[in-house]
């Protein structure tokens, strides 16, 4: 008997699913459904044309089209992040566009730091890439961004974008294309050399490569025509929504010691907080000896040289003292107890943070204030 009914359940079933559009209709014409999702149904209607550096993406064929309608629907899907695009645009996009320019290079390069980024300083991904252009440590220091314990220079907006149109140059003289040398800034040149000797084409639309890589130039392209055109896709902002421009003057000075950051930045007449947020490459709370170039705010530029003098000629001398580790200590915990920070005792004694630390190994620390360094031998 169950036998029996169930094809008859299937068939009326059926019968019901088409009959439902008909039968639907007038109801559906008089009550609002709540929701409205028409513009971003318009937004994906766009058929180009739209190109990366002057090279044409084939929307003539439905995959490209189809690859960027996904890219262009997912971006509009989180608008709070556009809006951040387009109110941090005077304070780094402006700065990025004028280097771009110096180096003679397509503009259209600046849409490659808002997909890699947001244009954000700190970002940084699980794979070890940090700052503006995303730059993994290796190639940081190949192209001649400062990567230690004292900097981070891929969180210098100058300098990374200096390395970044220097390494994109490169990658277009090895691929021959600037759409191939974005798909390499992406996933390493020497993988995309592997995937176009393998798949005997070199046109970047037609290449199998990392999926993150087959969104890539899409999405570059996605923000571009976001970014030309923003009003047509509802963003409609006056000129006191954006962020205005970084106001800083460049210092040059050479220390001689350690210096902490407090004592440079009251020097500049500023905070330590207003100090970092313009150079975020600095990392930690000191200076290192040696020749120092900062950012600081214009009024704290005049006398910035004789204020610091008079404060590091206040300072005490620092004096080495050495600690030897006991059983259940931490680099956390010797740092604070002696009053300084993990990287600085990394810095001095070559440690990696990441690894632990073991009984007996002796600790050099420079120790500043009069009676640290004496808790315990």
């Amino acid at each position: 008997m169950k036998h029996r009914l169930r094809p008859l359940f299937l068939a009326a079933a059926a019968a019901l699913w088409t009959a439902l559009p008909a039968a639907a209709s007038p109801q559906a014409a008089d009550e609002p459904l709540g929701l409205d999702f028409a513009g971003l149904v318009r937004a994906a209607r766009f058929r180009g044309p739209v190109d990366f550096c002057g090279e044409p993406a084939p929307l003539h064929d439905p995959e490209a089209r189809e690859r960027l309608e996904r890219e262009l629907l997912s971006m509009l899907a989180e608008p709070h992040q556009v809006i951040l695009w387009i109110k941090r645009g005077p304070r780094h996009l402006a700065p990025i566009e004028e280097t771009i320019a110096a180096f003679g290079l397509p503009a259209d390069l600046k849409y490659i730091p808002i997909v890699e980024s947001a244009l954000r300083p700190h970002a940084s991904s699980p794979k070890g890439a940090m700052g503006f252009w995303q730059f993994i440590e290796p190639t940081g220091k190949r192209y001649g961004l400062q990567v230690d314990r004292q900097r981070d220079e891929r969180r210098n907006l100058a300098r990374s974008t200096e390395a970044a149109l220097a390494y994109l140059q490169q990658l277009k003289e090895l691929f021959g294309s600037w759409t191939l040398a974005a798909a390499a800034y992406n996933m390493g040149e020497n993988g995309l050399q592997t995937e176009i000797t393998r798949q005997e084409t070199q046109d970047f639309y037609r290449l199998y490569l990392p999926l993150e890589t087959q969104r890539y130039v899409f999405r570059i392209l996605a923000a571009k025509l976001i970014l030309e055109n923003p009003v047509r896709f509802g963003f409609r902002l006056e000129a006191e929504d954006l962020y205005p421009p970084e106001r800083a003057a460049a210092v040059e000075f050479e220390l001689r010691r350690p210096v902490p950051l407090l004592a440079v930045a009251r020097a500049a007449r500023t905070d330590v907080k207003a100090l970092k947020d313009l150079n975020p490459e600095i990392r930690g709370f000191e200076l290192p000896a040696g020749p120092q170039r900062l950012r600081v705010p214009p009024e704290g530029a005049a006398g910035f040289a004789r204020r610091l003098a008079e404060a590091v000629a206040q300072l005490p001398e620092p004096r080495e003292v050495f600690y030897t580790v006991q059983e259940g200590d931490t680099l956390t915990a010797i740092a604070e107890r002696h009053g300084v920070s993990i990287a600085e005792i990394a810095s001095w004694n070559r440690l990696d943070p990441k690894k632990p630390i073991l009984p007996g190994m002796r600790l050099k620390i420079l120790v500043s204030r009069p009676g640290e360094g004496a808790a315990r031998p």
